[in-house]
């Protein structure tokens, strides 16, 4: 780990962030469906595919632009883009049952975490 990665990370993180926050004022906030939060998630899996695509095989995509644009920009953006790209890479790499495994564990854990995370907080 170096500093110029974690800076890579930061201002990337930081700009994904921004980004997020614009799109979903612009959108709107809806209170029957999350459109603003879907929209970013297609938007950025969308993002990471292109951006994997096109500089994944790369030496400055693999330096310093991997920290940048996917684990910064996009990952302040919308980490559904992370999970949907690892989803990905493992049907890619013949890895169907483990892909099934690790889609449908992360969404129903997850979702598992969130819930017990707001019931203790109501217990507190």
């Amino acid at each position: 780990m170096s500093a110029l990665g974690l800076m890579a990370v930061a201002l990337g993180g930081a700009i994904g962030g921004v980004l997020r926050y614009l799109i979903s004022w612009a959108i709107g906030v809806q209170h029957v469906f999350p459109w603003a939060t879907l929209s970013i998630n297609i938007a950025g899996s969308f993002a990471i595919g292109l951006v994997w695509g096109m500089f994944g095989h790369l030496d400055w995509f693999q330096s310093w632009g991997r920290l940048f644009l996917v684990v910064g920009v996009l990952g302040g953006f919308t980490t559904f883009s992370a999970f949907s790209l690892e989803t990905l890479n493992l049907m890619n790499d013949g890895k169907a049952t483990m892909a099934l495994a690790y889609a449908s564990t992360s969404v129903l854990v997850c979702l598992l975490a969130v819930w017990l995370g707001e019931r203790t907080a109501q217990v507190a």
